[in-house]
């Protein structure tokens, strides 16, 4: 851990703009941190319908300052061994056990690092999310301190427990007497945390009188005066050991996607989840083809994209995640700057264990020429290596420009450079009308182009993670900071 501070990120009375704070929410199972962090943000902005399986970050501006809420998958809970015992003498015994064994962790699921290099440079605030409707065990008191463990040393005096639920205690009865009574687990907890505790009712979050944003906002300001500015930064060996451990996950995840893949030709059923980079050169539209896929505006057009950006949605019966990447730039690998390639590889990095599909995106009103189709392939082979090709799909923006002349017609008029882009990608392409998030209904053909792609890719079915992807977040992040 790295405790950083720096006149850009504690603020400047000077600068043009207030400080940016970044808050990373960690919780259990069914502990409301979806919905506190969008009570934060002031609007719907992550699904609280399903489990979440993946960090995904949201932004706001809360008087002024912009916010980011980065969401976490609840933490695992941990074996309790007097249960285990129990349930081993049951066993022996012939009888049934009252306490149902817990399931093994998902293949999904990410650690607490994965959300934390989601707010670069790092988190000034970790918010502990405990529901008071549910029983604070020992149990549930050594999982926070694993989740705490995982990111390193040092953060216990970033963080917060943040009570959900409190609409739900008796009438008269304070959060501080709950505290008291709930036990010693509870207790450890908040001591751990320096004391720092604040009670939230997320049902109040669209009343007049709603003060509970502002004020958990006073105390994490607290929380920074008390660290003398400094934010939490994950330490680099860390998440390369995590890296390294996932390794081994990863190729039972492969082995199992191959079976699911086997079971798709049989069933016809689509995977359980498709993973997609939108890539290409400034100005082509990967922002706007990213919200016609997943549906909605998730993504900003119009301006351009300096960071990544995933974000997830249910699209035709499939679970999409997309990752938004800067442009590159169109005459030579040379001049797009080592930042923006790198980010090109954080974005594949946020799509654990890898991408489906990288969409390569082509206006169709744009010429390609052949300086422009070999830049481009020079970006994919430097940036992803060579078996990329196996990956890699055309994807042509403004399809509206085409009136009604066929895709098939304007590649033929394309000429030798765009015909041989598409050979590269083994011939896998497709066009979409951007203006209309939601209402093109080729992104379902799309979708199905894509599985079928991933079938012809048999056990290659995504491109794998390299470990240098991930060191490309630090990279990141200490150029951030440096902004």
């Amino acid at each position: 851990m790295a405790a950083v501070s720096s006149a850009s990120d504690t603020g400047d009375p000077r600068g043009r703009h207030p400080p940016e704070r970044r808050l990373l929410i960690l919780g259990g199972p069914q502990s409301g941190k979806t919905c506190t962090a969008n009570t934060i943000l002031g609007d719907e902005v992550f699904d609280t319908g399903t489990e979440t399986t993946h960090s995904n970050v949201g932004q706001t501006e809360i008087y002024g300052r912009r916010v980011t809420v980065v969401d976490t998958p609840a933490w695992a809970i941990p074996s309790d061994p007097e249960n285990d015992t129990e349930a081993e003498n049951n066993d022996n015994a012939g009888a049934e056990s009252d306490n149902p064994p817990q399931a093994p962790p998902s293949l999904d699921s990410e650690g607490p690092c994965m959300g934390a290099i989601l707010c670069p440079p790092g988190p000034h605030a970790i918010l502990l999310v405990v529901s008071v409707t549910q029983p604070f065990t020992d149990t549930q008191r050594r999982a926070a301190e694993e989740q705490l463990g995982a990111l390193g040393g040092g953060t216990w005096r970033y963080s917060m427990v943040l009570f959900t639920g409190v609409d739900k205690l008796p009438k008269g009865v304070f959060i501080e007497e709950h505290i008291a009574n709930t036990g010693e687990a509870l207790q450890w907890l908040v001591e751990r945390c320096g004391s720092r505790y604040h009670p939230f009712d997320n049902t109040r979050k669209e009343t007049e009188d709603n003060t509970q944003v502002p004020e958990l906002m006073e105390k994490v300001e607290e929380m920074i005066t008390d660290n003398q500015g400094w934010y939490f930064e994950v330490n680099e060996l860390i998440l390369l050991e995590e890296e390294q451990a996932r390794r081994a996950l990863e190729e039972e995840r492969m082995r199992m996607e191959e079976h699911a893949r086997q079971r798709e030709q049989m069933i016809g059923g689509p995977p359980r989840e498709l993973r997609l980079l939108l890539l290409g050169w400034k100005g082509v539209g990967k922002s706007s083809v990213g919200n016609s896929i997943l549906g909605r505006r998730f993504f900003e057009s119009g301006q351009e994209t300096e960071l990544c950006l995933r974000r997830q949605a249910l699209v035709s019966g499939r679970r999409v995640t997309i990752v938004d990447t800067p442009g590159w730039d169109w005459f030579s690998v040379r001049r797009t700057p080592k930042r923006i390639r790198q980010e090109s590889q954080r974005g594949a990095a946020l799509l654990r264990p890898g991408p489906h599909t990288l969409l390569l995106v082509l206006p169709v009103v744009s010429s390609l020429t052949a300086r422009k189709r070999r830049t481009l392939l020079a970006h994919i082979e430097t940036l992803f290596g060579d078996s990329a090709c196996l990956h890699t799909m055309i994807l042509f923006s403004c399809g509206d420009w085409l009136g009604r002349t066929p895709i098939e017609e304007h590649i033929l008029r394309g000429g030798r450079e765009l015909q041989r882009l598409l050979e590269y990608c083994g011939n896998y392409y497709h066009v979409l009308d951007s203006k209309t998030p939601g209402k093109d209904r080729s992104v379902s053909v799309l979708l199905d182009k894509i599985e079928e792609m991933i079938r012809e890719n048999g056990d290659k079915a995504f491109l794998p993670i390299q470990t240098e992807w991930c060191k490309s977040c630090f990279i990141i992040s200490k150029y951030i900071l440096q902004r």
